[in-house]
């Protein structure tokens, strides 16, 4: 999957929609992840919901036909009509503080006394509480089934609208039986649906244990990968061979990665290239394309905010999206290893899908503001390529890989070899 995020409070209300997934679509996305688009509670946070049978109220146009549901339909016909699918936010670990539910249903919830619990998380040590959530309570043993039947109507709520894809967000809060048996329920219903588990923040033992419970795909943390230490490979190693990942430069969580990098093209395109070879999947949020640098705020963001650019990566991201389709081994979470590089500044990595026998090298600068050289004696046979080797990166492709190879990287570029 190659994801675009539309972060719907930027994007503004449904009909304002389409020259985004136009954009996407020409980018070279297949799926539009939209952040939580349902009725919010007081606070009035995506996260925050209310009505799982309604739309937030700022993606709905006041002066269009009186439906609201129907406002959604020319944005899903328009990325219908470009090959675009839809994924949406599943969020079943808690719910608006003032929703309904509450008093329809008390016992679905966490209480502490006549209180109701609010889920909470550690920031720096600190403890993070979120006031405007109340938190669903779930047994350890069976689902509850009144609560299951009530996510199998909003998932097919969902289904219905154009939805095929389901982020479910911080999976790993849910105990997996509920994950087991809500997935198995869906499929048996709608058997296209897509699955995949925000895994964030949690081990990788839960990640393992969500990834065995039918999800398609888990998020994987590259982002934050220093090119060095072994964590990132041991976390993809846990979970290759039970499913797929998604990796990300940025996303509607983190600071903006063009502020990070001190708006330097170069360190955008570094993390966007490595986040499209390391995994299956990857995705981006709205606005990465143009170099934004306000931090997406699942409260706070409108339209108003959308930036004058400062770059365009607009025709790196297309060719490194194409790039994809050239190899199984940049498609899969296949058998992957680091190679020892005499230039401590270069990352050498081997991607082999052992059952097509594709393999993709990756050269990469890890230095996004200086050349880096890079030698290697004989390429061929660090990829175990006979013959047909070729060279697929985005930008600056070689037609000639000479033996002994020797390329001085610019800064934070990257070179991808595929065999036939």
């Amino acid at each position: 999957m190659r994801i675009y995020n539309l972060f719907p409070l930027l994007a503004g209300r449904f009909s304002e929609w389409r020259p985004h997934l136009e954009r996407a679509a020409d980018l070279g996305f297949d799926w539009v992840f939209v952040n939580a688009i349902q009725y919010a509670g007081y606070s009035g946070s995506l996260y925050s919901i209310s009505d799982h049978f309604r739309w937030h109220s700022l993606l709905v146009d006041d002066r269009l036909p009186p439906d609201p549901r129907l406002q959604w339909q020319p944005a899903r016909e328009a990325g219908r009509e470009r090959g675009l699918r839809f994924m949406v936010d599943l969020v079943i670990n808690h719910c608006a503080f003032d929703s309904p539910l509450l008093k329809a249903h008390p016992e679905w919830f966490e209480w502490e006394g006549e209180e109701i619990v609010h889920p909470h998380c550690y920031r720096e040590g600190r403890k993070v509480v979120w006031g405007d959530l109340a938190k669903f309570r779930y047994d350890e043993g069976k689902p509850l089934e009144a609560m299951m039947d009530y996510w199998l109507r909003v998932v097919g709520f969902l289904y219905e609208q154009g939805f095929r894809g389901f982020r479910c967000d911080a999976a790993y809060q849910i105990p997996v039986e509920v994950w087991r048996h809500l997935i198995a329920r869906v499929r048996s219903s709608y058997a296209d649906v897509v699955f995949v588990a925000e895994t964030l923040g949690c081990r990788p033992s839960e990640t393992a244990a969500l990834a065995r419970v039918g999800f398609d795909a888990v998020m994987n943390s590259s982002k934050w990968w220093d090119f060095r230490e072994s964590w990132l490979l041991d976390q993809y190693q846990e979970t290759r061979g039970l499913v797929g990942s998604i990796s990300f430069p940025e996303s509607h969580d983190t600071p903006r990665l063009a502020a990070e990098v001190n708006r330097i093209p170069a360190g955008m395109k570094q993390r966007y290239l490595f986040s499209a070879v390391f995994s299956s999947s990857l995705m981006m949020p709205i606005g990465f394309e143009f170099g934004f640098q306000r931090m997406l705020d699942v409260v706070t963001t409108r339209s108003t905010h959308w930036e004058e650019p400062t770059m365009d990566l607009c025709m790196f991201i297309r060719a490194s999206n194409e790039m994809k389709g050239q190899s199984r081994a940049l498609q899969t979470d296949c058998r992957l290893e680091l190679i020892s590089c005499p230039n401590p500044n270069v990352l050498l990595m081997l991607k082999v899908d052992e059952a097509s026998g594709d393999a993709a090298l990756v050269m990469l600068n890890k230095d996004s503001q200086n050349h880096q050289p890079f030698w290697c004696d004989n390429l061929y046979r660090v990829i175990s390529a006979r013959q047909g080797l070729r060279d697929v990166s985005p930008e600056f492709r070689l037609d000639y890989l000479p033996t002994p190879f020797e390329y001085n990287l610019r800064p934070g570029q990257g070179i991808v070899l595929v065999n036939s």
